[in-house]
């Protein structure tokens, strides 16, 4: 019995010991890379000083990756969300970054400018918790409702949205004049 406890310790400290591999197709996201997105935000962190709360990949092999907030944590950790200018190449993500007390106090909510990949400000056409006209087309049917969009979004993006009274959720891609269209 004492054998057998002591392969499993041993093989779970092996498993832990190895580092995560990206499936293929997919791309691992190093700290070096978290760490030169946010310093680039304004806030000097080394690699060392960033740790994941699990492996992270992308589908291209340098994202470019954007800082989306920093805030501080319980009992003083300081949390950042960070996600790739190219919503596709990867989901956000959040990293522990292990900084000194007086720099936790100044990023204690810092939230940088949206910036797309030109540096412009991105400028949403509908914003999440809005009303809207949604327009779905059929083959013999054209209805237009309200609804709640529940993220924001640019022209050309694809976003969800809810009935006014959330009962049911629908896919629709945003219009230049701020409505929302969908087929059925």
């Amino acid at each position: 019995m004492k054998s057998l406890r002591s392969i499993f310790l041993w093989t779970a400290t092996a498993a832990a010991a190895l580092p995560a591999l990206a499936a293929p197709g997919r791309y691992a996201i190093t700290t070096e890379r978290i760490a030169a997105a946010v310093t680039s935000s304004g806030m000097q962190i080394t690699p060392d000083q960033v740790t994941l709360f699990t492996g992270v990949v992308a589908t291209v092999a340098d994202p470019e990756l954007k800082v989306q907030s920093i805030n501080r944590g319980r009992e003083g950790q300081t949390i950042a969300r960070i996600g790739c200018a190219d919503p596709t190449q990867c989901l956000p993500f959040m990293v522990t970054l292990h900084v000194n007390q007086g720099a936790n106090l100044e990023v204690a909510s810092y939230r940088p400018p949206p910036y797309s990949a030109s540096f412009r400000t991105v400028q949403f056409s509908v914003r999440q918790g809005s009303t809207t006209a949604l327009y779905l087309d059929g083959m013999h049917v054209h209805i237009s409702l309200s609804v709640i969009c529940l993220e924001n979004g640019i022209p050309g993006q694809t976003i969800r949205a809810t009935s006014l009274d959330r009962h049911q959720v629908f896919t629709a891609q945003v219009a230049n004049d701020g409505t929302l269209r969908g087929r059925l």
